[in-house]
């Protein structure tokens, strides 16, 4: 375990999503480094099997069914990890939505606003909640606390058929930088991270596809998909004190293929 500036023993972090994929990926890296970790999931067994393979590691894990498009529902679970660990510095805001693409002209509003409650609604509940926990732990001496929403380079490609997941991915961008203004002033920084072609449940149909494989992922310059481990680095980055001057950034983690 790295120590100094990238130890996080003592932290406690939120993964929303964190049973799988991307999400995984981070609580790994915060628990690799010393941080306990609660992960929310809208599926018990996967949780369970997330958080044996996370207390390897050595650190408390917790993992809870929490549906972050319910406000009331995020506002019981921050609670419940405050009367557990006292405290919250770090939120990943990470559990997402993907309906299948359709023409434009068939994109309903269900399909709408479903996307949106969990892609837009639940990144706002949850990271809201843990800056509330945030503002008043900074009132008695400690300020602090890293807010982060993992959002996608949807927010920035134009992808035909796909207009309902890129507005919300795009809306997530630029709602993590009002956060960050918004909350500079006390401490709390907000990131967005922007992940390209990754390995997940999401993405399993397009991952067996030979022509998407060829025509698509291979234009990336490390050309392959990226996986869930690819971002524990950034997770602990921003959960770090490396990170107390970096705020209302959108950090690109896709292999090159942005640039390409």
């Amino acid at each position: 375990m790295m120590k100094g500036l990238f130890d996080l023993t003592g932290k406690v972090a939120l993964v929303t999503g964190g049973n799988g994929g991307i999400g995984l990926g981070m609580a790994k890296g915060l628990a690799m480094h010393g941080a306990s970790v609660v992960i929310w999931g809208n599926k018990p067994e996967k949780n369970e099997r997330a958080v044996e393979g996370l207390r390897a590691f050595g650190g408390e894990v917790r993992c809870a069914r929490v549906d972050v498009a319910d406000e009331s529902a995020v506002k019981a679970g921050v609670a419940a990890i405050i009367e557990e660990f006292g405290r919250i510095d770090q939120a990943i805001a990470n559990a997402g939505l993907s309906i299948s693409r359709k023409d434009m002209f068939d994109i309903s509003l269900e399909d709408f606003r479903r996307i949106q409650d969990v892609n837009v609604h639940g990144v706002f509940f949850t990271l809201r909640e843990a800056a509330r926990y945030m503002i008043a732990r900074g009132e008695t001496g400690e300020r602090g606390g890293s807010l982060v929403s993992i959002a996608s380079t949807a927010s920035m490609h134009g992808a035909a058929r796909n207009e309902h997941y890129g507005a919300t991915k795009g809306a997530v961008v630029s709602m993590t930088r009002a956060m960050a203004v918004e909350l500079g002033p006390l401490g709390i920084r907000a990131n967005s991270v922007l992940p390209g072609w990754t390995r997940s449940d999401m993405t399993e149909r397009l991952q067996g596809w030979d022509k998407f494989n060829s025509n698509v992922v291979a234009r990336a310059p490390v050309g392959r998909w990226g996986d869930g481990d690819d971002f524990s680095a950034i997770a602990v980055y921003l959960a770090s004190d490396a990170s107390s001057f970096h705020t209302g950034d959108s950090i690109v983690v896709d292999g090159g293929y942005t640039v390409f």
